[in-house]
């Protein structure tokens, strides 16, 4: 039997979570990059959610991005300045320095696993020439229902909103803080769900 599928969310009906999706405006346009692997992870994938919670977002799906036109449209606008988020020993470090400028701010995010990121970014030319951009942080995922490869890494969402908060204090950002702290709801509403699916489902099985 076919579920029916909300085509904002791309979660079946049944579990959709854009009742809780309150976009934001940002002056920093966020570009999200989804390995093909992780746009058919509807059921858990947050690529989706964050695209649809920024009002100054875009989404694009693939691997090798060099010749893909609007991409590089926005690379070579001179009016713009671009970044890719990925750490590396030159990456600007957003804690503690600043990325204002004069120009639009640009921001990539590669949504992926960290395999698969590694190999978009060598293969994609005009990404591998951006300036990189990192972050520290103590906060642990709030993915309790997927394993993360390490304590510090985050999912897309929460990465978002954790950048968004930085560039609140370096001024680039004036969101409020109360619509910052619901940035991450439908994520934070889909894994509570999941969780309960999954006692459900332990339930039944007790039972058989």
């Amino acid at each position: 039997m076919q579920r029916n599928t909300c085509y904002k969310c791309y979660r079946p009906k049944s579990s959709c979570m854009c009742e809780y999706i309150n976009p934001i405006k940002t002056n920093t346009k966020f570009i999200i990059l989804m390995h093909p692997k992780e746009y058919r992870k509807t059921k858990n994938g947050t690529g989706h959610f964050t695209n649809k919670s920024l009002h100054n977002s875009e989404i694009f799906i693939g691997i090798d991005f060099t010749d893909h036109d609007k991409i590089n449209s926005i690379i070579n606008n001179p009016n713009n300045e671009s970044y890719i988020l990925y750490p590396g020993e030159k990456s600007i470090k957003l804690n503690n320095q600043s990325i204002k400028t004069g120009k639009n701010i640009v921001l990539f995010l590669i949504d992926s696993t960290w395999p698969c990121s590694k190999k978009m970014l060598r293969v994609s030319k005009n990404l591998k020439k951006l300036k990189r951009v990192s972050f520290h942080s103590r906060k642990i995922s709030d993915f309790k229902i997927k394993t993360q490869p390490n304590s510090y890494c985050l999912s897309t969402i929460e990465t978002t909103q954790y950048i968004l908060q930085l560039l609140n204090k370096q001024n680039i950002e004036s969101i409020d803080n109360k619509k910052l702290l619901e940035f991450t709801k439908p994520f934070e509403k889909m894994v509570e769900y999941q969780i309960e699916c999954a006692k459900d489902l332990k339930k039944i099985r007790y039972k058989e």
